[in-house]
């Protein structure tokens, strides 16, 4: 692993660092906030995973995280959305390929031999950090917004225990029912759509739920409504009934305008969980 940068930042470190992925074939690399606390002990990680287009640098500097990160002692990691680099298959629309990666682990022609993002983000990125960072692996929580928010939900649903809390910004809910979804889900994993299953929100509340408290803030006036069909998860946490709040926010669109704005929320609700 190499530093590329770090940065004073409310009292503690705002770093960048990349390494060598065997999950995904390629250098990859990350944003990492550490609290002033961690210079004394472990503290808990809150994983925020980003949307289309996003590298690890989008929300680092537009989400606003590190002061309330900074406020409630927690680290904040921002990982990338896709494996990069020559030799990494790439398509011209902006929602395949390269900063579309949707957390899954493809299997098809021609993503299949570094696009494995849920090994990296499920594993391979996990045990590096808690090795190399003063984190505390039992105390950890996930966000993410709009493809992070579905991955982030996604996560946390199938890894039970894993982590103590989720909550997403605009998530693509209901990603098996959506173009933004369908199409990826199609060119990663293949025509069988049982195989697609896990890896929508909607879809896994009604199996299984999680076993924690979730908050999902949707803007009101998000011009991606109909892809995110945030309808589908409400209900289905709704009919489960699942611990936690789902907020419709009047006249908020998909930006980080509205990401930054509810972020002291997001972080207070992971601060609630990861400090009991």
């Amino acid at each position: 692993m190499r530093t590329i940068a770090e940065n004073k930042c409310f009292g503690g470190v705002q770093g960048v660092y990349a390494h060598d992925s065997d999950a995904c074939g390629c250098e990859m690399t990350f944003g990492l906030f550490l609290p002033r606390e961690a210079e004394d002990r472990p503290v808990p990680l809150v994983w925020y995973l980003s949307g289309l287009t996003c590298t690890h640098e989008n929300a680092m500097t537009k989400a606003g995280a590190q002061q309330w990160a900074a406020e409630f002692g927690l680290g904040v990691i921002f990982p990338d959305t896709s494996p990069r680099g020559e030799g990494v298959a790439d398509d011209a629309a902006y929602d395949l390929g390269q900063g579309a990666g949707f957390y899954v682990n493809a299997t098809e022609a021609p993503w299949a031999p570094h696009f494995r993002m849920w090994d990296y983000v499920a594993d391979e990125l996990p045990r590096l950090v808690t090795a190399t960072f003063e984190v505390d692996d039992d105390r950890q929580s996930i966000t993410g917004h709009s493809m992070g928010g579905h991955g982030a939900l996604t996560l946390a649903m199938r890894l039970p225990g894993r982590f103590r809390a989720v909550s997403a910004f605009a998530p693509i809910a209901n990603p098996t029912a959506s173009d933004w979804g369908r199409k990826q889900f199609a060119a990663y994993l293949g025509p069988d759509e049982s195989l697609w299953a896990d890896h929508d929100a909607t879809l896994r509340m009604r199996a299984v739920g999680f076993d924690g408290p979730m908050l999902v803030d949707q803007g009101a006036k998000d011009q991606f409504l109909n892809l995110l069909r945030p309808e589908a998860l409400a209900e289905a946490m709704m009919a489960r009934r699942q611990p936690g709040q789902f907020r419709m926010q009047p006249g908020y669109d998909h930006s980080y305008f509205f990401v930054s704005t509810f972020m002291g929320d997001h972080m207070a609700f992971h601060a609630e969980a990861l400090h009991a």
